[in-house]
């Protein structure tokens, strides 16, 4: 019985610590092997990488593995029990897709952009808390063989014996401390065997050295997938940073909006080739923007920007660029609710088609110079702002772009859109 995943882990890698082969990598199965592996690489002053591989589950019944499948495609599927449970090839594509689409996520979560480290001529550990069926192990050792790894062990504290033998036909080295007969399951052998969560994972990564990393030099282009740590919450986003940028621009979405959408990736293109670095960021999970009450929630995408604020100031590709807030629509004025409760951090805002009235009382404490950009045949709108106008103590201007409605979509307006911003921006920020 082991304590929890920490102590099988140091276990583990005193069995382990006689490591014959040198340089090696250790590559941890998310979620439940990254605690074990985090202790392995440690010990063995290896570096640490995830492996995202992702079970196959049987209809009706996803926890019984028929298979596997690996982050660069490699499908391991016992075909003898696919046959006996009468599974189509059919079925088999469409649970593989799924689990697919949750392999990018993770490598996005986990990763938050960065490359995986080389795998080619390494000796590679590959780590997980058990192995019931050895499934998700068999599909992690065919990625790493595809990759060109040199030498491949297998480690986890306790497996079946079914699974030993199994692994031991496809890597190098099999290394475990218990092969229990009979093997009920993985959960049994430990005392506290609680679902590791996407933050702790995040948390030993950032924690271990990654040795063939380097942050960002202040000449290099950063332009990447990232997941912003928001508290508790992980958000995803797009970073570009020229080299050298004098600001960031961080976008605040509005409804039905985020990181992808066209007309914001537009402007953000424009201020990229101003000089100027963007983080085009989704304020809510994918399950918050189902509930329609959050995109109206001021307060709460307000607080999600600041924290993101937080985030990229810490973020080495800064390297002492100023930060700016662009809105559109609710994301406007939860852009002048963040600057007003970090007075003096931004140094302007930019609003398109917004809605600051909805700001309310914290316009009054709004610092940083502030453009309002609006449709002049978004006749509603532009009412609002100029109340919203009236109740700034900032250096501010309200644009009115002709025959454009809220979203810009008539010919040439999103244009006139980004060159208004791109010339605030410039002249605020740079």
């Amino acid at each position: 019985m082991f304590v929890d995943r920490a102590e099988a882990g140091l276990r583990l890698a005193d069995l382990l610590a006689a490591y014959p082969h040198p340089r090696p990598l250790v590559l941890a199965l998310p979620r439940g092997g990254v605690p074990v592996g985090a202790e392995i690489a440690s010990r063995l002053d290896a570096d640490l990488d995830v492996l995202v591989v992702r079970k196959l589950g049987v209809p009706g019944n996803p926890e019984f593995a028929m298979g596997a499948l690996g982050e660069d495609g490699a499908l391991v599927i016992d075909h003898h029990l696919r046959r006996q449970l009468h599974i189509s090839s059919e079925q088999v594509d469409q649970i593989a897709a799924e689990q697919g689409r949750e392999i990018e996520r993770r490598v996005l979560v986990y990763r938050g952009g960065r490359d995986k480290l080389g795998v080619a001529g390494r000796n590679v550990i590959i780590v997980d808390d058990g192995m019931a069926t050895g499934a998700t192990a068999a599909a992690a050792v065919s990625v790493v063989d595809h990759q060109g790894a040199s030498h491949v062990t297998v480690a986890a504290p306790v497996a079946s014996a079914e699974a030993v033998e199994w692994l031991r036909t496809l890597a190098d080295d099999v290394i475990c401390l218990d092969v229990p007969s009979p093997f009920m399951s993985v959960g049994r052998h430990y005392g506290n065997f609680e679902q590791v969560s996407d933050h702790e994972v995040i948390r030993l990564l950032s924690a271990h050295p990654r040795r063939d990393a380097p942050l960002a030099a202040s000449g290099d282009v950063v332009d990447g997938d990232v997941i912003v740590e928001a508290g508790p919450h992980l958000l995803a986003g797009h970073l570009h940073v020229p080299a050298q940028a004098k600001g960031i621009v961080l976008f605040a979405h509005g409804s039905g909006s985020g990181r992808l959408s066209p007309r914001n990736i537009a402007v953000a293109k424009a201020l990229n080739g101003a000089g100027l670095g963007t983080l085009l960021l989704d304020l809510l999970t994918d399950h918050e923007a189902d509930n329609r009450r959050n995109v109206f929630d001021i307060e709460l995408l307000a607080d999600r920007l600041v924290l993101a604020t937080r985030w990229i100031q810490a973020h080495p590709a800064r390297q002492g660029a100023r930060i700016g807030y662009y809105g559109a629509s609710t994301g406007a004025a939860a852009a002048l609710v963040a600057e007003a409760k970090i007075p003096g951090e931004i140094s302007a805002v930019v609003s398109r088609g917004g809605r600051p009235d909805l700001a309310g009382d914290w316009l009054a404490n709004v610092t940083a110079p502030t453009l309002l950009i609006v449709g002049g045949n978004d006749y509603q709108v532009i009412d609002l702002n100029r109340e919203a106008q009236r109740q700034l103590r900032c250096t501010n201007l309200l644009e009115i772009v002709p025959g454009a409605t809220h979203l810009f979509e008539e010919a040439g307006t999103l244009a006139q859109v980004s060159r208004l911003a791109q010339t605030w921006f410039v002249q605020y920020m740079c």
